[in-house]
């Protein structure tokens, strides 16, 4: 093991507020391991090193910010025949910048500013005719609330938001805004 990767032991100890001995028995391992690895005194096999990183892991996950957590759920949505001027009114009133678009129940797209603008650039003469499911884009990935916030956060590297659901029924929505503030 790498000397600097033992070295946050402590720091990611101490961060969950942990004694040696409780680290200890979440990881399986003595105390006195524990004490001679943060000291610097004890390089510990690969295995003991595994079973330390592995529980401060499942208490970064425990500890970690959950999509439940930062969700809106205020989530409007328009159906997929809707028209694209009516659904631009919408989305002025309410300040939002996508909504998801739904067929039978189903989430099947999304529209965002973006993918209006763009229809509107390609189409400026069917502006009251286009309809959403002309528009819209990929739906959006659709995660469980106890979805934690790393996900979240690669999720929305490659989508504008993240749809929350529970048992099939949409729940919340996620926006990269809903996030500023929640990293760590």
């Amino acid at each position: 093991m790498a000397n600097r990767a033992l070295e946050e032991i402590k720091k990611l100890r101490k961060k969950y507020h942990l004694n040696q001995k409780e680290l200890a028995n979440r990881a399986g391992v003595s105390q006195s391991l524990i004490a001679k690895i943060e000291a610097g005194k004890l390089d510990p096999s690969f295995t003991k090193a595994q079973q330390i990183f592995a529980a401060l892991d499942q208490l970064r996950n425990s500890n970690e910010t959950k999509a439940r957590e930062v969700m809106n759920s205020k989530v409007v949505f328009v159906q997929a025949n809707d028209k694209i001027k009516e659904i631009i009114k919408a989305i002025k009133k309410r300040g939002i910048s996508q909504v998801p678009v739904l067929s039978k129940e189903k989430v099947v797209g999304i529209l965002t500013e973006g993918s209006i603008l763009n229809a509107i650039a390609e189409h400026p003469g069917r502006i009251a005719t286009l309809q959403a499911a002309e528009v819209m884009e990929e739906a959006p990935p659709i995660v469980s609330p106890k979805t934690g916030l790393t996900v979240l956060l690669e999720l929305l590297r490659d989508h504008p938001v993240v749809l929350v659901a529970e048992k099939g029924e949409v729940k919340g929505i996620i926006s990269k805004t809903d996030l500023l503030g929640k990293v760590e």
